[in-house]
């Protein structure tokens, strides 16, 4: 008799485990959803995502160049004739700055 007991005990913890593991099987699928709910709505409050085909942008350009020129003149003579180089020196600066909006659409 007191073998039956352990046997029957062990069957209905067996069964009751058993159950316990179909439940967490079929909760799954819920409990799945409600991660993809809470990812989706953190991702949503992120905003709209960048779209090349509908921007607008804002813009500040700054462009600087540097430029020099030398030319020497020299007087000199060659086969009894003179002549003359010329020495010359520029400095260049240009900066070129923009600003403006872009504004692309799309349909």
């Amino acid at each position: 008799m007191r073998f039956q007991r352990q046997g029957q005990s062990l069957l209905e913890y067996s069964i009751l485990f058993i159950i316990i593991i179909v439940a967490f099987i079929a909760m799954q699928l819920y409990i799945k959803r409600g991660f993809q709910g809470r990812w989706k709505s953190a991702v949503d409050e992120l905003g709209d995502q960048y779209d090349p085909n509908k921007t607008n942008s804002v813009y500040t350009y700054m462009m600087t160049s540097n430029g020099e020129t030398h030319i020497t003149t020299l007087r000199n003579t060659v086969n009894g004739v003179d002549g003359y180089y010329t020495l010359r020196d520029d400095f260049s600066k240009v900066t070129e700055n923009k600003q403006g909006m872009l504004k692309i659409e799309q349909n």
